[in-house]
Formats: structure tokens, sequence, C-alpha cells
């Protein structure tokens, strides 16, 4: 006889199948915002403050949104739908990359792009859980990001072929992204039967004072850590940036996220299965360390090794931290509030991520690229402190 949550037990094929879907999404995302950065300010004339300005407030919108999308999942009791309606509106989205002749468009489509994935971000992860028996959640968020990464990789590695054949046509690559988005939703309609609802289940509003006290002080204390987490990493834009800055070609660029992405998915389901077995602190500190490393290679030098090395360790330290903090929110809140829990820890790390993005933005512009990245050290190293300045119930 089996026992649930033993490391035997396989996953659930429904894990597997959000997994594809995030990786043919991601497929298409990253074919568009690896060559963005670069297409924002060599084509259309930005600087990197408004690059920065708008990066943080496209995925502070997307981290928004997933509040009010989580806590309608929990008042539904559905979550399938709203993760379709996301991922239809971030294909819906593609084209408006290709279309975009000026600013307006292009950032039009950026927000939209993100409101689709605040839309199906917290139902979608609130469905992991739901799926996944409870022994294997780090696994299984694991093995989501990891898939979702897959697909972060083989989106740039797509684009520089595509670039390199038809002679820097960044619009045309923007085309073809279109077709992977449309794959996703058709996989997801298919392949996903969400969970049925305990029979007799009463559905409240979720942010009612009562339901909210429900989250208690382990919620907080981890969206917390999540938010100054996020406060230390700004958006990889400035990766792609540095690197340009040190003579890769454009043609190039979207190497940057191929490097992170392989680094990345290549350790989020390994860090996920040992985050069900191992100190979870101790895991987080490991990965602050190696954002600490990665922030003071890349201020070192813009190009060599020690690039590629600072890109490589963004990624490792990917991979040691997403999946766990969404591990940690998942086994902190009831299950009836997951998607409001998944949508306030997305809401405090959105408005991190938005004033990171600016301040690195601002930095890159008075002060230069290093700069930049030390200030991420210095707030790594904040985070750090954070993480060991109070005990918590979680391990």
């Amino acid at each position: 006889m089996s026992v649930p949550g033993a490391p035997s037990q396989r996953l659930p094929a429904g894990i597997w199948v959000l997994g594809f879907v995030s990786l043919l999404m991601d497929i298409s995302s990253e074919m568009i915002h690896s060559l963005l950065p670069v297409f924002m300010v060599a084509t259309l004339g930005m600087s990197a403050l408004a690059v920065g300005l708008i990066e943080g407030a496209a995925e502070a919108t997307a981290m928004i949104v997933k509040v009010f999308s989580g806590v309608l999942s929990d008042y539904w009791g559905r979550r399938k739908p709203l993760a379709v309606f996301g991922y239809g509106l971030g294909a819906l989205s593609k084209p408006l990359f290709a279309l975009a002749g000026g600013v307006g468009l292009l950032v039009t489509a950026r927000l939209l792009d993100r409101v689709g994935k605040g839309i199906r971000g917290a139902p979608r992860d609130a469905l992991v859980a739901d799926l996944a028996p409870p022994g294997m959640r780090g696994a299984a968020f694991g093995l989501r990001q990891s898939l979702d990464t897959v697909g972060a990789f083989l989106g740039p590695m797509i684009a520089i072929a595509l670039m390199l054949l038809w002679a820097n046509d960044v619009r045309a690559v923007f085309w073809v992204a279109v077709i992977p988005a449309v794959l996703a939703v058709l996989l997801l309609v298919a392949g996903i039967r969400e969970p049925a609802l305990p029979a007799g289940a009463r559905r409240t509003n979720p942010i009612r004072r009562d339901n909210l006290r429900r989250l208690g002080r382990d919620y907080w204390w981890v969206v917390a850590v999540g938010a100054v987490f996020t406060l230390a990493r700004f958006s990889e834009a400035f990766l792609v940036m540095r690197a340009h800055q040190g003579g890769l070609p454009l043609a190039w660029t979207p190497l940057v996220l191929i490097v992170m992405s392989v680094v990345y998915s290549a350790g989020a389901y390994p860090f996920g299965k040992l985050s069900d077995r191992v100190s979870q602190r101790a895991l987080l500190a490991w990965g602050l360390l190696a954002l600490i490393a990665a922030d003071l290679l890349l201020a070192w030098r813009a190009d060599g090794p020690v690039l590629w090395a600072g890109i490589a360790l963004w990624g490792l330290h990917m991979a040691m931290t997403q999946g766990l903090l969404a591990t940690l929110v998942a086994q902190a809140a009831p299950a009836d509030l997951r998607g409001t829990a998944f949508g306030f820890f997305n809401l405090m790390s959105g408005l991190a991520l938005l004033v990171a993005s600016g301040l690195a933005g601002l930095l890159w512009d008075l002060r230069g690229p290093a700069t930049t990245f030390v200030a991420g050290a210095a707030l790594s190293a904040m985070a750090l402190a954070l993480l060991f300045s109070r005990p918590g119930s979680w391990r």
C-alpha cells in the first residue's frame, strides 16, 4: 500500500500538463522578451530608466492582478476558467508586439500580456497545490517551474536562429511567437480536469476579516520575505542590457536568457524535491548567497567568463528560491484560501519589483551599470539578514 506523500509516489498528470502549458507560453513570451529590451533602446530610443519603469510596471501589473484572480478563484471555487482566460489574453497580446510602431502600442502589448499573466498566475499556482499530494508540493512546484523555464531558454534559442536566418528582422520573430501561445491555450483547455469541490463545501468571501485572520503570522512572514527577495532581484532585462553593453551583438542577446534559463530549468525540479526534505530557511539563504555572487560578478565585468558566470548564478538563485517560496505559501495557507494567499503574495512581490526595476534603471542612467548591480548585492545582503531575524514554524 502506498503512503500519501511518499517519495515513490508519482506526480499527477495534471501537474505535467500545467508544466507543458507554461513551457509553450514561455517559449512565446521569451522569443519576444529576449529581444525587447534592446529593441526598446536601440530601435525606439528609450532610456534605461524608461525600460526599467516599463518592465517594473508590467511585472507589477501582473502581480497586482493576481490578487483579484486569486480571490475570485477561491470565491468561485474554480481555477481553470480563470487560467484559460489569462493564457488567452497572453496569446492575444503577441501580435501587438509585431505591429508596434512606437512606444504606445508596445506598452499596451506589454501590459496586456502581463494582465493575462496576472489573471492566470494565482489560480494556476493554487491548482498545482490542489492537485499535488501534500508531501510532494515542493516537487510539484519545482517540476512546473522547471518545464516553464525550459520554455524560457527554448524561446531565446528560437529567436536567435530566426534573427540569424532573417537578418535581424525582429518583427518577423514576434509574429512566429504567436504560434506556441495559441498551442498553450488549446492544451490547457483540453488537458486539465479540475478536482471536484468537497461535498457540501460552502464558499464565502475570501477577503472578509475573519477569513483574512486565517492567513496567520507564518503566511504573512513568507509574504514579507518574498517581497524583500524580489526587491533584491530586479528585471532580467538589465542582464540583457549589460551583455549588450559589453559587446554582445543584437542577434545574440537572447543567449543571456538562454544561459540563465538552462541553469534555472536544470535546478528547479531537483531543488524543489530537496525542499521537501531539508531546511527551507537554509535553502533560501544559499539562494540569496548565489544572487549576491551574481550581482558582484556582473558589477565587475560586462563580458567574458565573468559575465556568463554571473548570469548562470542568477539562474541558480532562481532555481533555489522561486519554487520554494511558492511551496511556503501553499503550506502556510488554508486550502480554501490558496488563490487569495498566492494573490497577496504576488501583490507584495509585484510592488517590490516595480520599485526594484525603477531604482535599477535610475542608478544605471545616473551612476552606471556597475552601481546597479552593487546595489542589488547590498539589498540581497539585507534580505539575508531578514531571513534569520525571526524564528518561524517553517523549518
